[in-house]
């Protein structure tokens, strides 16, 4: 019997991203209502300036997430209590 390759990962369509926005958006996207509430980009000046190495030696290595996206990711973690595997996941999706 022949072994079967499977699809690892789909590929985007040119508007599933926008149509995936807009469904979420009708259904009521808790994320949305968040960033209309609070402007996150006010932390990272002050995020930036406590987290990110600026003493390195070169540029080699993997660059680093965005310190606001992950500002973001411990806020919700928090409040929907989720496990770093639960969050990554949903990171991932």
């Amino acid at each position: 019997m022949k072994e079967q390759n499977y699809k690892k990962s789909g590929n985007k369509g040119f508007f599933d991203e926008q149509e995936t926005e807009q469904k979420l958006s009708s259904i009521g996207n808790p994320l949305e209502m968040i960033n209309k509430v609070i402007d996150f980009e006010m932390f990272r000046e002050s995020l930036e300036s406590k987290l990110l190495n600026t003493n390195k030696k070169n540029n080699a290595g993997a660059k680093p997430y965005d310190v606001v996206m992950m500002f973001k990711i411990m806020i919700l973690q928090l409040y929907y209590e989720l496990v770093n595997t639960q969050i990554e996941y949903q990171n991932c999706d």
